[in-house]
């Protein structure tokens, strides 16, 4: 086949914060394929064709974007941060192992991004200087009490976490739910930031500790950090703190 298909993760939000070989795979693309938000945040280019759909289509949009892709064109499909953190990149190589077998003859090649979870640990601090791990809040594709399973297990051995899609107008209950199941495992005064929209212009940043953190904090623009009974906030009079977990456990650092 000589098509080709590229799966470009976009960053969390700012232009200088996309990987330059994302941009050149945009640039270079005949079709462009997506969420209309994130194709919004693709500079038009003449001759390029975009082609939207809605967030929760990934399956029909893989689909879609491989048999474009399969008739010769170059196509990008595009994710917000990185492609292969909760994004497209898993939607296209599922469909690609369940469908035609010749589409598995496609050129296809996955541009890293900056993912939400790396931009908002910097924009904090290091909370995530020690082992750490990433989970989603969403039960769309998994059951709801593996979700709280892994929550727990991830808290009780002393990771920190990065909560994804942490709540929506469908399932307004669940970050409530996650708080509580936490708040039976970890000391009230571990430090917890809520990331929202973080590098755009309508970024904000509440922090605060997990016996304080409210639901309302929160909606799917933004990641929940929560960090461990050893991860510290560092005060600065008239400026926002800082917040970083020590590389070592259960020692202070040097």
């Amino acid at each position: 086949m000589s098509g080709r298909l590229v799966i470009v993760g976009l960053g969390p939000g700012a232009d200088d914060l996309r990987c330059p070989r994302a941009s050149a795979a945009l640039a270079a693309a005949t079709d462009l394929v997506g969420y209309g938000p994130y194709l919004a945040r693709v500079p038009v280019r003449t001759g390029q064709c975009r082609h939207g759909s809605d967030n929760r289509e990934e399956a029909d949009r893989a689909r879609f974007a491989i048999e474009l892709a399969a008739t010769g064109r170059a196509v990008a499909v595009v994710s917000a941060g990185d492609a292969g953190v909760f994004g497209m990149a898993a939607a296209v190589f599922e469909v690609i192992e369940q469908g035609d077998p010749r589409w598995r003859a496609l050129d296809v090649v996955v541009h890293p991004g900056v993912s939400a979870v790396l931009a908002a640990a910097a924009r904090l601090g290091a909370p995530f200087g020690n082992d750490f791990c990433v989970l989603s809040l969403s039960d769309n594709l998994k059951p709801w009490g593996l979700v709280l399973e892994r929550l727990e297990a991830a808290a009780r051995v002393g990771l920190a976490l990065a909560l994804y899609n942490p709540l929506s107008k469908a399932r307004p209950w669940q970050l409530g739910e996650a708080l509580e199941r936490l708040r039976a495992v970890l000391p009230g005064a571990v430090p917890v930031a809520f990331a929202r929209a973080i590098s755009r212009p309508d970024e904000q940043v509440a922090i605060t500790t997990l016996a304080e953190a409210r639901t309302e904090q929160a909606d799917m623009r933004t990641l929940v950090v929560v960090g461990t009974a050893e991860t510290r906030v560092i005060a600065r009079p008239g400026r926002e703190p800082w917040i970083y977990t020590p590389r070592s456990v259960g020692r202070r650092p040097a």
